[in-house]
């Protein structure tokens, strides 16, 4: 069987590109966060940091429910709020899921990593009051991160759309798990 479909040719492969960044410069401008998307992030992370703590900190069969119940409010609330987001947006945006939710930013990874470091030492030494404040400050900070990227992904989508690959977060979620699993035996 003979092809014949027509090639486009190079000024209307050229229209075609340029219409379909058009269309994603405009996608990109609408998107929005629905209500209460960061500072629920926030919150849920802040708690999470502040469980994780306490539960690796302290020693009793009821801090280490405390840690897994910072980890499933956590996914409860990340899950609620893309439903949100899919329901009010109409599409998913891969880089908001893995930046914004996920924390994968830069600044979001490094705010995170170090807010929990230092919760788990004041939960070392049983200074409870610094763990809440290390965990606040871990919550906001993440939250603010993702706020950010949301504002550059609008000014360059192009660039901020992409996601980190599975590798990747399987490679990551492995060695926090491992990571937890030391603090967790020698504690």
């Amino acid at each position: 069987m003979e092809n014949t479909r027509k090639r486009p040719s190079a000024a209307e492969a050229s229209t075609a590109l340029n219409d379909a960044e058009a269309s994603r410069t405009t996608l990109a401008q609408r998107i929005v966060a629905p209500s209460w998307f960061f500072t629920s992030i926030g919150v849920a992370v802040a708690a999470q940091i502040a469980s994780c703590a306490v539960g690796v900190g302290a020693t009793s069969p009821g801090t280490l429910a405390a840690l897994v119940a910072g980890i499933v409010a956590l996914a409860a609330v990340a899950g609620v709020q893309l439903t949100r987001f899919r329901r009010l947006n109409g599409v998913w945006v891969g880089g908001f899921v893995s930046r914004v939710v996920l924390g994968t930013g830069a600044l979001a990874s490094a705010s995170y990593a170090i807010t929990s470091v230092a919760a788990i030492l004041a939960a070392f030494d049983s200074q409870w009051w610094l763990v809440a404040i290390w965990s606040t400050i871990g919550g906001a900070a993440y939250a603010l991160s993702g706020r950010r990227w949301l504002s550059v992904y609008r000014a360059e989508p192009a660039r901020h759309a992409q996601a980190e690959s599975a590798v990747w977060f399987g490679v990551m979620a492995v060695a926090a798990l491992a990571g937890l699993a030391l603090l967790l035996i020698y504690r």
